[in-house]
């Protein structure tokens, strides 16, 4: 069975605080995009299989590159948590990456969160949202906003969600990560300057898109565009390029625009191809 795992863009990335456990407190809003991996699990069919279960399950990656071995990445890491909870067989998870890491857009959390929920679908356990959601927040904290299809405002670190409106439909999205360019979340956490905004993102978030630039801020940009100047300058050409609001997504690297028409849209990103890798959708 095939599920499509998709990515989000965060519009406004406020740090507030360091917490006592060293996280950080943020708000953001998260919203879904249609840029896809693609997840395939097979249940293997061996008498063995059936008894070792997790010990013979096998992932194969294709595609974009990870920077991990099969065993430390997030698919597997679902996979155990959801077997040790429901007592699947083993199975072999075909993951096909197509979104980029180290680019902000939660690509390896949404994996993780699609083979949850396709392993819930395969073997028929019936693990209501919530049940999954438990599962997801041991992962990462944004896993559990990939079990919902819809644009999230997320605060506390990332996994408290609140559903949330936003006038984006018929905007046309480009996303941009620069291809030399690699973010360690880590590492833009540890330069991240938490502060508390002067006006909270909830309410800017009602003003008109036209309205968000000057805004509706991401807190990581200053840091992270310190070290890794190639992302302010696809920002810098996005707005250039007519982008009523950019910005970057998550930690970085990766830069989004909204633009009004899909001619502007396409200009914008046949400039940024040749550095970039890109992707376009209308919302």
């Amino acid at each position: 069975m095939i599920r499509f795992s998709p990515c989000k863009i965060n519009i406004g990335l406020d740090v507030v605080e360091r917490r006592p456990d060293g996280y950080h407190n943020i708000v953001t809003a998260m919203v879904p995009v249609p840029w896809h991996d693609i997840i395939e699990i097979i249940p293997q069919e061996s008498i063995g299989a059936l008894f070792y279960g997790n010990e013979n399950t096998a992932l194969k990656v294709l595609g974009n590159p990870v920077d991990c071995p099969p065993q430390d990445n997030l698919v597997m890491k679902a996979y155990w948590l959801m077997a040790n909870q429901y007592f699947l067989p083993a199975v072999d998870i075909i993951l096909q990456k197509i979104v980029p890491d180290n680019a902000g857009l939660g690509g390896g959390s949404a994996d993780a969160a699609t083979t949850l929920l396709l392993l819930n679908e395969v073997f028929h356990k019936d693990a209501s949202r919530e049940d999954l959601e438990k599962l997801a927040v041991k992962l990462g904290a944004d896993c559990a906003f990939f079990l919902h299809d819809r644009p999230m405002l997320c605060t506390g670190i990332g996994a408290d969600m609140t559903p949330i409106d936003l006038p984006l439909q018929g905007w046309h999205l480009l996303i941009a990560k620069p291809q030399t360019e690699r973010v360690s979340t880590a590492v833009a956490y540890s330069r991240v300057k938490p502060s508390q905004p002067k006006v909270p993102l909830e309410e800017l978030l009602l003003l008109p898109v036209e309205e968000w630039q000057g805004r509706v801020k991401n807190d990581f940009e200053p840091s992270v565009f310190a070290f890794a100047p190639q992302c302010a300058a696809v920002k810098q050409t996005m707005l250039d390029a007519g982008a009523t609001y950019a910005s970057m997504s998550g930690s970085g690297a990766s830069i989004y625009g909204l633009f009004k028409t899909d001619n502007l849209s396409r200009q914008c990103q046949e400039l940024l191809s040749p550095t970039c890798t890109t992707f376009a959708c209308t919302l």
